[in-house]
């Protein structure tokens, strides 16, 4: 006669709850692998057939993406960066002319060599030619040709960096200049004021505050130029132009 084990009964009930709770377990997990794998597969066969269907509007896409990468990598290298190279080859001539003093042979060349205009012209599109603009714009200064020079200068589009800024401000600066020759004061003294915007170091702004505020005093905008020569002493107390800036504040005072 068998007798009750109680202990190995309860055992028995536990592992067989156990085997059926893994044996749902696994067929849930079955299951959601068969739906997982018809789901890919409808996906597949439904990407086959837009593939299949629309292939000649793919292809075409594909083909414009191409073009426009080699349009740009072709303009860049066999375009762009030959025409700058010409551009830089081209401006080096002219500036041994403008090192010299040579204004004339600078801006128009000598028939054989190319001058700044020739840059300009051929080349203006470039930063060679953006550069010969500002350039040319010096050399009608030199040549007192204020209408040539203010076209020229007028025509450089600044650039970035830090020797940039400083041509920036130059520029801008020569601007001034040029209004001041022709006796416009307010319009000189306000360029002077955006090149010291321009200039981001301690040379050219005091520089050009000073300058603006010898234009205001000739204005006879006297609080304008006081103003421009204390922030020469406030913002650039070791700059040259800070040596004379309180006799010209008492100059200003005193109008």
């Amino acid at each position: 006669m068998l007798r009750f084990n109680q202990k190995r009964y309860i055992f028995v009930l536990r592992t067989e709850k156990t085997r059926n709770s893994m044996s749902k377990k696994t067929k849930q997990k079955l299951a959601e692998q068969d739906a997982t794998r018809e789901a890919i597969e409808s996906a597949i066969g439904k990407t086959e057939m837009y593939i299949k269907d629309n292939g000649k509007i793919l292809l075409a896409a594909l083909a414009a993406v191409i073009a426009v990468v080699g349009i740009f990598f072709g303009y860049k290298y066999l375009y762009a960066q030959p025409r700058e190279n010409n551009a830089a080859d081209m401006l080096y001539v002219a500036e041994q002319w403008f090192a010299r003093g040579e204004y004339e042979l600078a801006l128009n060349g000598d028939g054989n060599n190319p001058g700044f205009l020739d840059v300009i012209r051929r080349y203006g599109s470039t930063a060679s030619g953006n550069i010969a603009n500002h350039y040319a714009g010096i050399c009608y200064i030199y040549l007192f040709d204020m209408s040539g020079a203010a076209q020229y200068l007028k025509a450089y589009k600044p650039v970035r960096g830090i020797p940039g800024g400083i041509i920036n401000a130059q520029n801008i600066g020569l601007q001034g200049d040029i209004f001041s020759e022709q006796g416009d004061l307010e319009k000189a003294a306000a360029k002077y004021m955006e090149a010291v915007k321009l200039s981001s170091n301690g040379l050219t702004a005091p520089y050009y505050l000073k300058k603006a505020g010898i234009t205001y005093m000739l204005a006879g905008k006297n609080d304008a130029a006081v103003a421009a020569f204390q922030a020469i002493l406030y913002d650039y107390p070791s700059s040259v132009e800070a040596e004379d800036a309180d006799k010209f504040i008492g100059a200003a005072q005193q109008n």
